[in-house]
């Protein structure tokens, strides 16, 4: 299990179960493997500076109650332990340390697996490891001994044919794959790896691809174990008895595949393939993970989404300011700014700082990139944000890491940074720029999100890429390049150097892996990452059972999610006259709903952080403050590059139908709940579409959203909702708001019958007379019992109070 608000609500159900007259000792989860708090960095640095120690010192500073939190959490908890912050992203630690893929226990054999409180969990996948995420409402339940229960899913056979071509990454692979499985459409399935190509990919390779499961919409990406998984755990230390054992157990059970035998080859559902030799040199963005635009194509793709239509790939900017420039001063020094320019590139997140092959050709490309003499701009924000230790060890004693730290790429800290929006400020004077100019900015990472308003407010186009891209990118300065006419830069001689004279082929950095990535380096790092971290260790904290709230606390606030909770159930009664509090399209996501990144000044959290006496500068990050219900309520719905049918512009505001007034969606949702108004979202296709925060559930549900009428939702966020007792409800095939004719502006009674059933329709009665019918997608027997519950965990209290 990974995840920080896993940890949270356990200490208020057992308040609950206490108030309810039952053994709060009861709430004390027995995990069937290790559970593991991950974490994220806010990245708070000075270019080509020693930002490492600095990063994690503010951390510490700015997080020291949510840390004491979980210390608290790993003495009160049975075998709950805890990999401490500044170790690194918990789904390479997972691969890299933690997985066995033979579970050895009390003389018994069986298959490793996971669940976990983040939807790239998946990237175990990659190692033969079946997991894959889910909400945190979820995972707390199963760690309570609640099994997991799902339909059971069709299983898509991909099918990998060819050699990759010698320039390209397994990036490249990724972002290929994630556009084609997105128009596949893989929502709510297993999609299994097969065929000759497997054997072409490295577990790292493998890694990177089950990592974007999430991206292409599956609920799985599966690679099975085979000679190569074997290779992998001796690499990284693992035990070479256990791995033999390992090895024994899987053929004698025939789950050791050999991916060249077709005759091993599984019945599918569906199989799609795809020959690794027509992949080609790629980005995805400037919007979605999905978006793959080929290298040679990114100038022209870039020109033509600023005059778009605004959308996912449109900006619509005038054709008259395409070309604007905007000149500023940084460091005492002239630039310029335009569209397209690069203004964050960072080498980020556990898709692929897993990768030796990628994070060495990144480091070989920058050693290259160093000696012919090119640079990168100073007012560009570059970091490296390796996944754990090793990888850091490896390209220190490779040679490579000092070059990175030429081109301003020094290690910022390690854990999850840009791709989840902890990239930190930009420059003022960049910031200014922009701002003039309205342009359209750029960030360049190696990560699996570039959802708008996630990366940076400042940035509206972010792209997606592999390390080694990320570093031309930066040296370029500006998307707006053809790689194959155009010099990367010209050097101080006056020469013209091109990307292809830098870039570093397969076979280079084979070479340098097999030299420096031995199973030394794993063994020496991960010995000591439970105590390596001193703040960690000097850390004081609370030793009761019982956790004791503090009400001063800004950051760990009891929640309200058992106010008024009963032993005996209430019958679920039918929503009348509720108000639309927003009207979506399409890919509404759950960066969009669930409160993330930067807390902005002039939003209703921060006015309620001002009133408990904090400053602009000690409001760090919704991340951080997740444990703090009034703070995580307050930035629901409020990302700037929200799209509100009900307002003509971007933002997080919609119409207050009763006064007619514009409002922040907080204050509108108060004013609702106030006159006692029930509140349903309208929305499009793919609701709720990326990470599985579980406070896209839990926010909506504080706001008084009791449920939610879409075309379609992606897995983890239905199930959230169904934690909550928000009820999902979707379209009837063919139909949607428009052919309906709905405007979002009628009130809406959803007439809830006593027997229910999985995924029945239900009537929905409109104020204008009209009526029409809707499928509550409550999908097992289970999830209908949470409902009846009021959620998840309310069952689980009641059942562990009786």
């Amino acid at each position: 299990f990974s995840g920080v608000p896993a940890v949270v609500d356990f200490a208020a159900m057992r308040d609950a179960v206490k108030k309810l007259g039952g053994d709060p000792e009861k709430i004390n989860p027995i995990c069937p493997a290790d559970l593991v708090i991950d974490h994220s960095i806010q990245v708070d640095y000075n270019r080509r500076s020693d930002s490492l120690q600095k990063n994690q010192d503010l951390e510490f500073e700015r997080n020291k109650e949510r840390f004491e939190f979980l210390k608290w959490g790993s003495q009160a908890f049975k075998n709950m332990r805890i990999i401490p912050p500044g170790s690194g992203i918990i789904h390479q630690v997972n691969l890299e340390y933690l997985a066995r893929v033979v579970m050895d226990q009390d003389g018994y054999y069986y298959p490793d697996s996971v669940v976990g409180t983040d939807s790239h969990t998946t990237m175990i996948d990659g190692l033969g490891v079946l997991g894959w995420g889910v909400g945190g409402i979820e995972a707390e339940a199963v760690m309570l001994g609640q099994p997991i229960s799902m339909v059971l899913p069709e299983v898509v056979g991909y099918k990998l044919l060819g050699n990759p071509q010698p320039l390209v990454t397994s990036t490249d692979i990724v972002l290929t794959i994630t556009k084609h499985l997105r128009q596949v459409g893989v929502v709510g399935k297993f999609v299994e790896f097969f065929g000759p190509g497997v054997a072409q990919l490295s577990i790292a390779d493998r890694g990177t691809i089950a990592n974007m499961c999430p991206e292409y919409g599956a609920t799985a990406a599966y690679f099975p174990v085979d000679d190569i998984s074997i290779g992998y755990l001796i690499q990284t230390g693992r035990d070479k008895e256990k791995v033999m054992c390992t090895k024994k157990y899987l053929e004698a059970v025939g789950m050791l595949r050999d991916f060249k035998n077709s005759s091993q080859d599984p019945d599918f559902t569906q199989v799609v393939e795809l020959d690794l030799h027509t992949v080609v040199p790629c980005c995805s963005g400037p919007k979605r993970p999905q978006d793959k635009v080929a290298v040679s194509d990114m100038k022209k793709d870039f020109e033509t989404c600023l005059g778009a239509k605004q959308g996912f790939k449109g900006f619509q900017i005038a054709p008259d300011r395409h070309n604007s420039i905007v000149k500023f001063k940084f460091e005492g020094c002239d630039f310029e700014l335009a569209h397209g320019s690069v203004v964050i590139a960072a080498i980020t997140s556990c898709t692929n700082t897993s990768n030796p092959s990628v994070m060495l050709g990144a480091g070989l490309l920058a050693k290259k990139a160093v000696e012919a003499g090119l640079t990168v701009k100073p007012y560009i924000k570059t970091s490296l944000s390796p996944g754990s230790g090793v990888v850091t060890y490896y390209l220190r004693e490779s040679g490579v890491m000092s070059y990175l730290s030429q081109l301003g790429f020094d290690v910022v800290g390690y854990g999850c940074m840009t791709c989840i929006g902890n990239s930190g400020p930009l420059p003022e004077s960049v910031v200014e720029a922009i701002t003039q100019g309205d342009l359209v900015a750029v960030g360049v990472l190696s990560g699996n999100r570039n959802f708008e308003g996630r990366v940076h407010p400042n940035t509206r186009a972010n792209y997606l890429a592999s390390p080694p891209l990320v570093i031309a990118y930066a040296i370029a300065g500006t998307v707006r390049m053809d790689f194959e006419k155009e010099p990367l830069g010209i050097n101080a001689s006056g020469k013209k150097i091109f990307l292809k004279d830098i870039w570093p082929t397969r076979n280079e950095i084979q070479a340098v892996e097999r030299q420096f990535v031995i199973p030394g380096m794993f063994k020496e790092v991960y010995q000591k990452i439970e105590t390596v971290n001193k703040s960690w260790n000097a850390l004081d904290a609370p030793s009761d059972k019982l956790y004791t709230w503090n009400p001063k606390s800004t950051y760990i606030k009891s929640p309200p999610f058992f106010d008024g909770l009963t032993l005996a159930l209430q019958t679920p009664k039918t929503i009348e006259d509720a108000y639309v509090l927003l009207s979506f399209g399409d890919s509404v996501t759950t960066d969009h709903i669930s409160p993330a990144g930067n807390i902005a000044r002039n939003s209703p959290a921060a006015r309620y952080l001002t009133s408990r006496g904090l400053t602009p500068r000690e409001f760090n990050s919704y991340g951080s403050r997740r444990g703090n219900d009034a703070v995580m309520a307050r930035g629901t719905f409020a990302n700037i590059r929200l799209v509100n049918k009900f307002i003509d512009k971007q933002g997080p505001q919609t119409v207050h139908f009763p006064s007619g007034e514009t409002l922040d969606v907080f204050d509108a949702a108060e004013r609702y709940k106030q006159a006692g108004h029930p509140l349903i979202v309208l929305a499009g296709k793919e609701y709720g579409a990326g990470s599985s925060r579980d406070w896209a559930a839990k926010g909506p549900f504080l706001l008084g959203v009791k449920a939610v009428l879409a075309e379609s939702y992606e897995r983890i966020h239905r199930s959230n909702l169904v934690g909550m007792g928000v009820i999902p409800l979707q379209y009837l095939p063919g139909e949607d708001a428009g052919t309906l004719g709905l405007t979002g502006r009628e009130r809406y009674t959803i007439i809830i019958p006593e027997k229910l059933k999985p995924q029945m329709n239900v009537q929905i009665k409109l104020d204008t007379g009209k009526t029409f019918q809707a499928i509550m997608r409550f999908d097992t027997d289970v999830e209908l019992t949470y409902f009846h519950n009021g959620g998840i965990l309310n069952y689980m209290i009641r059942k562990m109070a009786s």
